[in-house]
């Protein structure tokens, strides 16, 4: 390290220069380094383990726990993806060319309601019942065209997507064999003590883990349960709207009701009685509960959120960063509120350059 401090601070600057400058080569595969990050976390465990088995080996454990998280995470997610485009196309088809009106299927749903509720409909001005249905007819074509163009856009990007796939799969096997040689070698690095070091360390992989396991994998379960249940109703388009419910789980309070109580209302008014109460009871007290159960099992008091500060984070996530953001915005607010929390409890020693 340069002595004097004219050279001390040229030098921070120089870091700080590339530093920024190397981030920005990054920029476009943040999405493929990201990812492989997380599943380069939350796979440790087993790839240590299979090393251990193996007697060491790190470049074969490093390869069958690839092999493993491919099978079991990134495939299945490829595939569903590819499930929701087509049912996504077929349900615009049906929309474009009228067979679906979305906005005579509300206005008869609007009649069977009591003469109360009615009024009270009329008191917020929904009294033409004409005009909602054009309105909603043009809002759904309008978000049909929308979902339309996107996966548009997503078939004019397959070959960045396969490149970014490929790339996120090579780093991914590098984090998986060196991942405990780069922690060490980060750790070093940072100007902060070691106790608060090894604090951070241990909060950020259990936050990761915690936000994958705790999020993802409750919003897949309840979104699998909520598609599972309109496919055995014999509702239209199960997957597209189990998917929908999973990403909407990932809001509090609300979540995957959204999708299936106005269902469960529409079906009990338009004469499926027994569909509307079994989607019901199965929204309440299967979909309903997997987060109540699930969640303190796989995330753990010491790393979840307040509820009001999740639905914030993953709003902005998804506003800033797209889909990415589902994920990366509860992490940053995690990480967050465990830096000051590690800060208020005075535990933390920074050690500055002279």
């Amino acid at each position: 390290m340069p002595t004097t401090s004219f050279e001390n601070k040229a030098f921070l600057f120089l870091l700080a220069l590339v530093t920024i400058a190397f981030l920005w080569i990054l920029l476009p595969f943040y999405g493929a380094v990201f990812w492989a990050l997380v599943l380069a976390v939350v796979f440790a465990p087993l790839q240590r383990r299979l090393a251990r088995r193996l007697g060491g080996k790190g470049n074969l454990s490093a390869l069958l726990t690839l092999i493993i998280c491919l099978l079991v995470a990134i495939l299945p997610v490829i595939f569903i993806s590819s499930a929701v485009v087509a049912e996504g196309t077929r349900l615009f088809q049906r929309l474009d060319s009228g067979e679906l009106d979305i906005g005579t299927q509300v206005t008869k749903t609007v009649e069977m309601l009591p003469p109360y509720m009615q009024q009270l409909l009329e008191r917020f001005g929904v009294s033409n019942l004409e005009g909602l249905r054009e309105q909603i007819s043009k809002g759904a074509m309008a978000g049909s065209q929308y979902l339309a163009t996107k996966v548009l856009a997503i078939g004019q990007v397959t070959f960045e997507f396969v490149i970014g796939f490929f790339v996120m799969l090579y780093l991914l096997f590098f984090l998986l064999r060196d991942g405990q040689e780069l922690a060490r070698d980060i750790r070093t690095t940072v100007p902060l003590g070691e106790t608060t070091k090894r604090r951070l360390q241990i909060k950020f992989t259990r936050v990761v883990r915690a936000t994958v396991k705790g999020n993802l994998v409750v919003a897949a379960v309840q979104g699998a349960l909520g598609g599972l249940i309109l496919w055995v109703l014999d509702l239209p388009s199960p997957l597209l709207w189990g998917v929908l419910m999973a990403f909407l789980s990932l809001l509090p309070a609300v979540g995957a009701g959204i999708v299936w109580a106005p269902m469960a209302l529409y079906l009990l008014l338009s004469g499926g009685v027994w569909q509307g109460v079994t989607l019901t009871l199965f929204g309440v007290l299967v979909i309903g509960l997997v987060d109540n159960i699930l969640r303190p099992i796989l995330v753990g008091k010491d790393t979840r959120l307040p509820d009001y500060l999740i639905l914030i984070s993953t709003l902005g996530g998804l506003a800033l960063l797209g889909l990415n953001g589902f994920v990366i915005g509860p992490l940053v607010a995690a990480l967050f509120v465990a830096s000051w929390n590690l800060f208020g409890s005075g535990k933390t020693t920074v050690r500055l350059p002279d």
